[in-house]
């Protein structure tokens, strides 16, 4: 969010920056994150709520504006067992035809 790393904006309000992943692992992946700094989901609490349902309930949106009309996946890796490796809460989307993906699939 500091202009740290190349992105390409997906989108932008006052509460939240959506961008596409530099690593993509699908055809679709970008990463959702909200503009107050919370380390992870394991930190937030209820002051938090009110914007963690708002990325939620903006996922669907991106994901079809981005090409994700057969469905998609939301993952927030979460402390070290949970593969989080950047220290600010971000949700990916990660989408498009799954003979594609770079991830295992169930």
């Amino acid at each position: 969010m500091a202009g740290q790393l190349p992105s390409r904006k997906v989108y932008e309000d006052d509460e939240m920056l959506a961008f596409h992943d530099i690593h993509p692992k699908a055809p679709v992946h970008f990463l959702l994150i909200p503009k107050v700094h919370v380390d992870s989901l394991a930190d937030c609490g209820p002051g938090e709520g009110a914007v963690l349902a708002k990325m939620m309930l903006k996922v669907p949106e991106l994901a079809r504006a981005a090409g994700c009309g057969n469905g998609f996946r939301t993952v927030i890796n979460t402390g070290p067992d949970g593969g989080q490796e950047v220290y600010h809460l971000h949700l990916h989307v990660l989408g498009g035809p799954r003979n594609q993906w770079k991830v295992p699939l169930p």
